[in-house]
């Protein structure tokens, strides 16, 4: 019996890398999947049917039930043929796994309006728009009485989080994914949705086309050395974050090989408090006090 059992899934960006590890996984896991990819290159340009529906050959061969779905996951419209394909071939719908994105690097100095716009578009509208129809009909199948466990899983990313020079749009983007999963946990709990997100280090194309990291995420020359890298270690994760077991909401968690960190959102640290209204030269006194006890 799998983890995933009976339950149906979206999963979007799946036709490759971790997306495609996920779908094969939820499948092997007993999830019916919708694997959704519009097939473009790593800074979103063009479509291809091919990633998607190889995906779903390869899970429809090993005994399990999938169907591709190529709607660009910021258009509006889209997102909402997603969730009723789910829904109209499956029966249901119990998971978003919100995987889909692209990347145009640039130095802020350097950086077009154009490639600003399709990276928030893709990772943010692009989680937006298909969390926002599934939440709308977990909702009415709650007031309906099928108050069944729900489950969002969110991809954010150590740029985001830990800032990454030459990612303005992508880091803004996935800090934005894990306050936006956060919310959706505070708002949602009430019709028993839960919602997560994580923030994988694996080999993507996304990952290999970053200056400096390709050879050093390459795979092992030895065939015995476990592989830190590869997309398929993220996956039992999202299962895990995708199933009714899940004990967690609202949380963000790292992953890398065979390592699961939770990070901590943001807090407050030091302070200065003078009880009264400061003066520009009182707190630049204090603040120099504060600045220079984190050199």
């Amino acid at each position: 019996m799998g983890a995933l059992d009976g339950r149906v899934a979206i999963i979007t960006g799946a036709g490759r890398g971790i997306g495609r590890e996920h779908a094969l996984l939820f499948a092997h896991e007993g999830a019916q999947v919708v694997v959704n990819d519009l097939g473009g290159a790593n800074d979103g340009t063009g479509n291809d049917a091919t990633p998607a529906q190889e995906v779903v050959n390869e899970i429809t061969a090993m005994g399990g039930r999938a169907i591709a779905n190529y709607d660009n996951v910021a258009d509006w419209e889209g997102a909402q043929r997603m969730v009723n394909m789910a829904v109209e071939t499956f029966g249901d719908l119990d998971i978003l796994v919100n995987n889909a994105g692209i990347l145009r690097d640039r130095l802020l100095v350097n950086m077009t309006e154009a490639e600003w716009d399709a990276v928030i578009a893709v990772h943010l509208k692009g989680h937006f728009a298909p969390s926002r129809w599934a939440a709308a009909y977990w909702r009415e199948q709650f007031k309906a009485g099928n108050t069944r466990a729900r489950n969002l899983v969110h991809t954010s990313s150590t740029s985001g989080l830990m800032s990454n020079p030459g990612q303005s749009n992508y880091g803004a983007a996935k800090t934005g994914i894990a306050t936006f999963s956060q919310i959706l946990a505070k708002e949602l709990s009430r019709f028993n949705v839960k919602s997560n997100s994580i923030a994988p280090a694996a080999r993507t194309r996304l990952t290999l086309a970053t200056p400096g990291l390709g050879d050093h995420i390459a795979v092992p020359q030895n065939a015995a050395t476990f592989d830190e890298w590869d997309p398929a270690n993220i996956s039992p994760l999202v299962a895990y974050l995708a199933s009714e077991e899940c004990a967690f909401t609202g949380e963000t968690f790292f992953v890398k090989g065979g390592e699961v960190t939770r990070v901590r959102s943001w807090e407050m640290a030091e302070s200065v408090d003078h009880k009264d209204r400061w003066s520009v030269a009182e707190l630049t006194a204090a603040l120099a006090e504060m600045a220079a006890s984190l050199r």
